[in-house]
């Protein structure tokens, strides 16, 4: 069997090491110079098991899992063990969904030991994963190009073609012909899919985030907050003595119509202000970090398929990686379309 797997990020280096591993011919297309060079880059990403659905908490304890393997095969630690804090609006759904899956947490009130936060004020109320930590990426990119060292060829996929007992693919490198097609090229899935008539949210908005010096003696915890009345942010420690800080901010500020330039300056001045009002962090922004998402996903992942192409999208899909490249090899392999909940039944 061959296959190809479009997008050289996390999701696409793991799915192609999985398919390796099961003695599949498989090409991993990546247009930008390096893999994991475009939604994967920066040094460190959150992990986390809470989210708002019960299903997704058991899946992120089974890509922890994965983690956990990696971590023996590279004979490197890639996630810290921080602990990450979620407070504001989603809190009280994403504790119900960490009871209902049986994931170790904790509901604590700001007074709480449990906290360590760079926050001002303490939030009233927080939600404490001990699981959650940062994610190493650098580590992580590390052990994913070794492993798929040889299968990744740089050059730009621009078109597919469901063909007879298959598909093409036609890129800056030629015409190659495969047996089953992956799309996990982030930014550009939607217009690849739209070739092969599979539907993905097209919509793009810019994002970046903001590193701040601080000097701490204790080691903060990853924090993502969610208030009702001021910025809902992410926050981790990128580094020692490095805290970055993302902002969701409205939508109309980011979307892919207003400009990088004009979102850079609307994010920064947000987070800058946020930073100035509530944190113990040198208001100074010395790191950026921009990207490009698909607004309006909220967390978890999809997948679509029309016969031999199959297409995954999804926000916040880092710390799922090593289950997604397992569900994705079997699926590019079985000709299946997984779905969320039978995934999480299955695994």
């Amino acid at each position: 069997m061959r296959v190809a797997v479009v997008g050289g990020g996390v999701v696409g280096l793991s799915t192609t090491a999985a398919l390796l591993q099961r003695g599949v011919d498989v090409v991993c297309y990546e247009q930008a110079g390096e893999p994991m060079a475009q939604r994967s880059a920066g040094s460190s990403r959150i992990f986390r098991l809470a989210h708002a659905l019960p299903d997704l908490v058991r899946l992120a304890a089974v890509a922890r899992a994965g983690f956990g393997r990696w971590e023996s095969a590279s004979r490197t630690s890639l996630i810290g063990r921080s602990g990450c804090v979620i407070s504001g609006e989603q809190m009280p759904v994403w504790a119900a969904a960490m009871a209902a899956a049986g994931a170790a947490h904790e509901v604590v009130d700001g007074a709480s030991d449990g906290l360590r936060l760079p926050a001002r004020t303490p939030p009233s109320e927080a939600l404490l994963d001990p699981v959650g930590g940062v994610i190493d990426v650098d580590a992580v990119r590390a052990h994913l190009t070794e492993l798929t060292r040889g299968a990744v060829l740089r050059a730009q996929a621009y078109a597919l073609e469901d063909s007879r007992g298959g598909a093409t693919v036609w890129s800056s490198a030629g015409e190659a012909r495969f047996d089953a097609v992956l799309l996990a090229a982030g930014a550009g899935t939607s217009p690849l899919a739209a070739q092969v008539g599979i539907y993905t949210p097209p919509a793009l908005a810019h994002h970046v985030r903001f590193t701040f010096p601080f000097d701490s003696p204790v080691a903060w915890q990853c924090w993502i907050d969610t208030p009702s009345t001021d910025l809902g942010t992410y926050q981790h420690q990128t580094g020692p003595g490095s805290w970055a800080v993302g902002g969701h901010l409205d939508p109309a500020l980011t979307a892919w119509e207003v400009g990088r330039e004009a979102a850079t300056t609307a994010s920064r001045d947000a987070v800058l202000a946020y930073a100035r009002r509530h944190l113990a962090v040198e208001p100074r922004i010395v790191d950026s970090l921009y990207c490009v998402t698909t607004p309006d996903l909220g967390d978890g992942f999809e997948f679509r398929r029309n016969g031999p192409i199959l297409a995954v999208y999804g926000e916040n899909l880092f710390k799922f990686a090593p289950l997604l490249g397992d569900v994705l090899a079997a699926a590019c392999v079985d000709g299946s379309t997984p779905a969320v909940p039978d995934v999480a039944l299955n695994y």
